[in-house]
């Protein structure tokens, strides 16, 4: 039986997430895979879609639902895959309690702001140019496992380089055979 993988969207969700069926086309054969819009998962409802208008509605209070929601809908440890407002999600929602086998996240927005960290082996994945990158004060209180990649920004997950990198370290954990 496969490992279940859960994915969590960006900001954005499936509206401006092409680039996402990347991940699926490397992973769906190897892993079970689940998939979030954290729109979906945060009651995210705004008139006009701005990244303004849709950044404020997480901040106040649309991140918490979507944790609230996650933590409601997955009951048994298995990894994640989350990129920006979605690794904030899962990060959080590791915090209370989501039972993880690990969490992969690509640009987790707010996790800068926290100041614990979650009992489950992490793989951070930041661009040396995202503005919303931790500070090394940040990494050196929480200690997290932290990757940054040289001349990327925020939206690295996008980029089908690293797309095939994530994909190949995600794969080596259910093709590498215990020994």
């Amino acid at each position: 039986m496969a490992e279940k993988l859960v994915i969590i969207s960006d900001m954005w969700g499936v509206k401006k997430g092409l680039w996402i069926t990347s991940y699926f086309g490397y992973l769906q054969q190897y892993y079970d895979i689940t998939f979030y819009d954290s729109q979906q998962l945060g009651n995210i409802d705004v008139t006009v879609s701005t990244e303004e208008n849709i950044h404020k509605a997480f901040v106040n209070g649309g991140i918490d639902t979507a944790v609230a929601h996650l933590l409601k809908k997955e009951k048994e440890p298995c990894h994640y895959l989350a990129f920006s407002t979605g690794g904030t999600i899962a990060w959080k929602a590791a915090l209370k309690g989501l039972p993880t086998k690990s969490i992969t996240a690509l640009s987790p927005t707010r996790i800068r702001l926290e100041n614990n960290k979650p009992n489950t082996p992490l793989n951070l994945i930041f661009g040396e140019r995202d503005e919303f990158r931790p500070d090394s004060e940040w990494v050196k209180r929480v200690e997290p496992n932290m990757n940054v990649i040289p001349s990327f920004g925020h939206q690295l997950y996008s980029d089908e380089k690293i797309i095939a990198q994530v994909c190949m370290e995600l794969l080596e954990k259910v093709t590498k055979k215990a020994v």
